[in-house]
């Protein structure tokens, strides 16, 4: 399993560059959004993503031909190689693996959100009651640790938004390990995930989940080449 970190504010001049990697899909998607540092990061992670990929199947940026499943996961169809992505205030996390379905998300702290008011629409009951037991500093760091983890987890299904969060039940207490501890109720069923958070650098929250009992991960920086 390797996971890779990038950074997303790069020159014009790469930023064109990763740009013509991008399928017309991709830069459709890319043009919906509002802001303009919203597009730019788009198209630079998607650009990236396909960059990466190529490393391991040696293929050209822009001859890989994604495909993507009702609920809108990416894919490398006729390829052993499975791989998700996640982007947040100009960092972007790439997880590629062989033969695994796998899940990463990466969140931006942000200490000026209502967390406890989202939790209690998209957090179980359990989930809820942890959360107002820690102390109101920490609550912002648990709230989205608590975040990345589920929704690295519904991106491993490849069921995005469409499964129910509150029938997700995760750790969340500040010092506790990560951990699955119930899907809709089924202690069983949550062991057969492996869930792992990621120390990408401060004021961020991220985590990977992996169907398995355990996984061995090596993690990677992209480094840009200096224009001299």
């Amino acid at each position: 399993m390797h996971v890779w970190r990038a950074g997303l504010d790069v020159p014009e001049s790469r930023e064109r560059a990763l740009e013509a990697h991008l399928a017309d899909d991709e830069m459709k998607r890319a043009r919906r959004f509002y802001h303009a540092k919203d597009r730019r990061h788009f198209a630079v992670a998607r650009g990236l993503l396909r960059e990466i990929l190529s490393l391991y199947l040696d293929t050209p940026p822009d001859q890989l031909h994604l495909g993507y499943n009702p609920h809108g996961k990416p894919f490398l169809p006729g390829t052993a190689i499975c791989f998700n992505l996640s982007h947040a205030g100009g960092l972007a996390l790439y997880a590629i693996a062989r033969s695994m379905e796998i899940g990463i998300d990466i969140e931006r702290i942000r200490t000026d959100f209502e967390c406890v008011e989202v939790a209690d629409r998209f957090f179980s009951h359990r989930e809820t009651a942890a959360l107002r037991s820690v102390p109101g500093d920490q609550q912002a760091v648990a709230f989205f640790s608590s975040w990345t983890r589920k929704e690295a987890f519904v991106k491993a299904l490849g069921e995005g938004l469409s499964f129910p969060l509150n029938q997700l039940d995760v750790t969340l207490a500040p010092n506790e390990p990560a951990r699955l501890v119930s899907i809709i109720g089924d202690s069983p069923a949550a062991a057969r995930f492996h869930l792992q958070d990621l120390d990408v650098g401060d004021g961020y929250a991220a985590a990977l989940v992996v169907e398995g009992t355990s996984c061995q991960i090596e993690c990677w920086q992209w480094v840009e080449a200096v224009e001299v």
